[in-house]
């Protein structure tokens, strides 16, 4: 969240272990989301409510004396998972180092049908017309994935609602739910109670490893929330990232007036670095002008780590071969590259996108397979000889009169260790081939042998 100034960032952390378990709210503070601050523990597990664990939730600034409050799930002595209010001991400090715990927890606990281990993660609150506070809890009710909504008048006293904000019974169980308003007009973010004509909700959940989203129309008077495609209803699902990113989790920058995402990124072998797992890097979130999906782009505030620049232009690639880019010598890197294919052919492969696995077709046809448009792309990381390499690529099919775009993460030689993980990831792109394809890859020393992506296509100027 921000506030006061500074930008604040909560994250479950073990403070004994680089393995799961002891959750705590860790804390860190930043003025540019750049450079970091590591504060003491917030919440940490030590009433009957949350002794097992304090879990996932958010962060809401209250209107008028704007007091930030926290919602979090707590394992209670039973197992059983409930939910949880902390405020600030002093409001005063821009830091908000200390948090307590309210006398009124847990504010809502699992009753009436609700399995009481599928039932946590509270997204950030948010105001209707009639000024009553809504927040969604993630679960799964008779199987399906489910977002309970619950209202109040005080931020204490919640009630369940009669009706689901949403459900779905082609997921199960939906961790850390978010939920918030773009704009269909102006490219700008809005604050999670903003309600207007020109405005759609995004629901996200998190299931399957996956992070999936859903655009729609919200009601705030009747909270009635109708989706235009349904989770899984296309073959083309909606999901912030098609790589290692899950319980993701979005905040309003008021200073800056953006919607900004930050998500959870596993690594292949970190309990042995003494920690476990790292922040993405932050991104911008928008509606795409069509309004059928979301747009997202590292915030601008990463480009103050540029440093040296290398520059290399109008250079035709062969077939089969590799080029070294001279002068880039650092495991830290900002790269922009664009691609222009001025001969495209007919003898294009064939594509059968209605019954394609993106991820199974960069599986079976890696970096190392010759297609006949690709695939063609980044070599990240690599060693000297390429025994470790980790390649970003692309490779262009026909799917009747049109094409079809296919984007690879490669990572199956990003290390020549046995005991880490060397996924293969992959997305069909909704793009046009015979345009300027642009691809920005950020690369990061923390990673070690494999590369972190945040990959966003630049076509025709539209991010």
């Amino acid at each position: 969240m921000y506030y006061k100034g500074i930008y604040h960032l909560f994250y479950q952390y073990n403070p004994y272990a680089a393995v799961w378990g002891n959750i705590s709210w860790a804390h860190s503070v930043s003025y540019n989301l750049i450079d970091w601050m590591h504060l003491d523990n917030a919440i940490n597990p030590t009433e009957p409510y949350d002794i097992g664990g304090c879990w996932s939730g958010s962060a809401t600034i209250l209107p008028g004396v704007g007091k930030p409050v926290i919602l979090y799930t707590g394992d209670n002595f039973e197992n059983h998972q409930v939910q949880n209010l902390a405020v600030p001991k002093n409001i005063s400090d821009p830091l908000l180092r200390e948090w307590v715990k309210s006398g009124r927890n847990p504010l809502m606990t699992p009753v009436n049908g609700i399995d009481p281990k599928m039932y946590r993660d509270p997204t950030t609150a948010w105001q209707g017309s009639d000024k009553i506070w809504r927040v969604i809890i993630g679960s799964q009710i008779n199987g399906h994935g489910t977002a309970i909504l619950y209202r109040s008048k005080d931020f204490v006293s919640w009630i369940r609602s009669q009706y689901r904000l949403h459900s779905s019974n082609r997921t199960g169980m939906w961790e850390c739910p978010d939920f918030y308003p773009v704009s269909t007009r102006r490219r700008i973010g809005l604050h999670s109670s903003f309600n207007g004509r020109k405005t759609k909700h995004v629901l996200k959940a998190s299931f399957s490893d996956h992070d999936y989203y859903v655009i729609g129309n919200y009601d705030s008077k009747t909270d009635r929330y109708n989706v235009d495609v349904d989770f899984m209803d296309s073959i083309r699902q909606l999901r912030y990232d098609y790589g290692m990113f899950y319980a993701s989790k979005t905040f309003y920058d008021s200073d800056k007036k953006r919607r900004i995402l930050w998500g959870w990124v596993t690594e292949a072998d970190n309990i042995n670095k003494g920690w476990s797992g790292i922040q993405s890097i932050p991104r911008t979130i928008l509606l795409d002008k069509t309004g059928k999906q979301l747009v997202q782009w590292p915030i601008k505030e990463l480009e103050k780590l540029r440093e040296k620049e290398v520059s290399l232009q109008n250079k035709e690639l062969k077939g089969g071969t590799v080029f070294k880019i001279a002068g880039v010598t650092a495991s830290q890197a900002d790269i922009e590259v664009s691609f222009k294919l001025p001969n495209l052919k007919d003898q294009i492969e064939l594509m059968d996108t209605k019954s394609v696995d993106p991820q199974q077709i960069c599986t079976q046809k890696n970096s190392s397979v010759r297609g006949v448009v690709g695939p063609f792309g980044l070599l990240v990381l690599a060693s000297e000889d390429l025994t470790e390499q980790t390649a970003i690529f692309f490779r262009i099919f026909k799917v009747d009169d049109k094409f079809a775009v296919l984007m690879c993460s490669d990572q199956s030689r990003s290390s020549q260790k046995r005991d880490v993980g060397k996924n293969i990831f992959g997305a069909l792109l909704d793009v046009d081939p015979t345009q300027k394809i642009s691809l920005r890859t950020l690369v990061s020393a923390s990673c070690r042998s494999l590369t972190c992506n945040v990959c966003s296509l630049d076509i025709n100027g539209s991010k």
